[in-house]
């Protein structure tokens, strides 16, 4: 078995909208803090010294993460918007279908037709329960602010063709699924159109569906070996995203 992480770090990179913020207690501070209550000092703990711990101040949209349908809008096809919580773990442990695409943004989003030709190249009689990677060649750009500003988001139509083939979880190696947002201010001012604004996120109010942002290592992945993907959100009570350590799991490959 070989596992190959999908994830990348969580920290703060050049263009991160919400920088990540670390606050340490190291050992010895530690040793303050636990025995602050009752007189001890670091020379109290063994080797002089307690344990340490972290205060870590992010987004739920920070690093490789899973969006809820609560994140596209309060209600998803007629009904009340599932959170993070309340997603079935059933759909984030699956066989996985990795799909191949240009990489220059210059192309704009992934369109339905690309997304159809890249599954027949597969030739598989049905996708659905799989969760389905679109490597757009983002994750080069990554710990850069180009990774924010310049990447191909996914068409609402891709997306539902992949929805109406039964699939439920729908990740990219981008750092969104819809265009920069560069992008798509400058269609809202061209157009005045309201559609233009976040229209695959949008699509998760009619259509349900959860997708995985930021995604890594998609290059290491083989075109003719079959994987598992493991993508596990966090349980946050009552959030619309939260962070997952995704994994491919090859179980024909030897440890």
């Amino acid at each position: 078995m070989k596992i190959i992480d999908l994830s990348v770090p969580v920290r703060t990179n050049p263009g991160e909208p919400v920088p990540v913020t670390v606050k340490l207690t190291d050992h010895v501070e530690g040793a303050e803090v636990l025995g602050a209550v009752y007189g001890l000092t670091a020379d109290d703990f063994p080797d002089g010294y307690a344990i340490s711990t972290e205060l870590v101040t992010l987004s739920t949209h920070c690093g490789t993460h899973i969006d809820a349908p609560l994140h596209y809008g309060p209600h998803s096809e007629g009904k009340s918007a599932k959170s993070i919580d309340e997603l079935p773990l059933e759909f984030f442990f699956a066989q996985g279908l990795l799909l191949r695409f240009d990489s220059d943004p210059q192309r704009g989003p992934v369109s339905a037709d690309e997304v159809a030709a890249a599954v027949e190249r597969h030739n598989l009689t049905s996708i659905a329960r799989r969760i389905v990677l679109l490597d757009v060649g983002a994750a080069e750009k990554w710990s850069t602010k180009e990774y924010f500003t310049s990447f191909r988001g996914i068409a609402p139509e891709a997306v539902e063709y992949l929805i109406n083939q039964g699939v439920k979880v729908i990740g990219t190696d981008a750092f969104g699924f819809d265009q920069p947002f560069g992008n798509m201010l400058k269609n809202w001012r061209k157009t005045g159109s309201k559609d233009v604004l976040w229209p695959t996120h949008i699509l998760g109010r009619k259509r349900e569906y959860f997708q995985i942002e930021r995604l890594a290592g998609l290059d290491q992945l083989p075109d003719d070996i079959p994987f598992n993907i493991a993508c596990f959100p966090i349980r946050l009570a009552g959030c619309g995203a939260a962070w997952t350590r995704a994994v491919a799991i090859l179980e024909d490959c030897s440890a």
